[in-house]
């Protein structure tokens, strides 16, 4: 089920790029999604994601710190709880990860992750902590490298909304490689041009369309539109996996930069 959530959030992604014009997204903004799975052939809303990003200043640097969470509702909570929180904080201006985190709690499965990147050498320090019946926790630190260009979901995430898609022709592709328990999967995102789509909190929208294209043995099909303005805000996704489908749907949005 954690590779399930993860998959929703990868819908949102694409390869990072330097930012080169007016940022997409800015300190305070806040995205809500609902997330619905085809039940008895039809869809049914069973849990909330939230998107919000804010600026963290440290001595030496301005980052800024994104953070999701995904949370079934409290109705189907007794089918199948999921409490997870993931959150990357990047440099503001190359939108590099410099820390990843990610906190599960899904049924009786609970597990933390933490990623320290060195982008010089191309290296992570990665911390895991898994928790045993018997409550304690069971703690593995490993280094290892990772491929030019290559991210955590969330870092990912964002990048996507500041490449100049407005330049692309239909057809055009982009390869790009995602970070998930300390292994990387390559994925290809196809530009298959703009369509109106009702964008929930924002209205009728034009969107580009995205089609996400994956030899992973967990995601067969997905598709993502984002609103075709300087906001680049993802407002639906549609996937399909292999024990069904389903979709995320833009409900609220807030703090927008443009």
């Amino acid at each position: 089920m954690k590779k399930i959530v993860c998959l929703l959030m990868v819908t949102f992604m694409f390869q990072t790029v330097a930012n080169a014009q007016k940022s997409p997204f800015k300190d305070g903004e806040k995205l809500q999604f609902t997330a619905s799975y085809k039940m008895s052939g039809f869809l049914t809303d069973i849990a909330q994601v939230t998107m919000e990003t804010s600026e963290v200043k440290t001595s030496s640097n301005t980052l800024f710190h994104f953070k999701c969470r995904a949370s079934t509702f409290r109705k189907y909570d007794f089918f199948f709880k999921i409490r997870d929180v993931y959150e990357s904080y990047v440099n503001k201006f190359s939108l590099l990860p410099a820390l990843y985190k990610r906190d599960i709690h899904e049924g009786s499965y609970k597990k933390k992750m933490k990623y320290v990147y060195n982008q010089k050498k191309k290296i992570i320090k990665s911390e895991q902590k898994k928790r045993r019946g018997d409550g304690t926790d069971w703690v593995v630190n490993k280094s290892f490298s990772f491929s030019n260009g290559a991210m955590d979901v969330i870092s990912t995430l964002y990048n996507v909304r500041n490449l100049p898609i407005e330049n692309a022709a239909v057809g055009d592709s982009k390869k790009f490689i995602i970070i998930f328990d300390k292994e990387e999967t390559p994925i290809t995102l196809k530009y298959a041009g703009k369509e109106m789509v009702d964008a929930g909190a924002l209205g009728q929208k034009q969107c580009y369309k995205l089609q996400i294209v994956t030899n992973g043995d967990y995601l067969k099909a997905a598709t993502l539109w984002m609103t075709a303005d300087a906001n680049k805000v993802p407002v639906k996704a549609e996937f399909t996996i292999p024990i069904g489908s389903g979709m995320l749907q833009l409900t609220k949005a807030s703090g927008l930069a443009n």
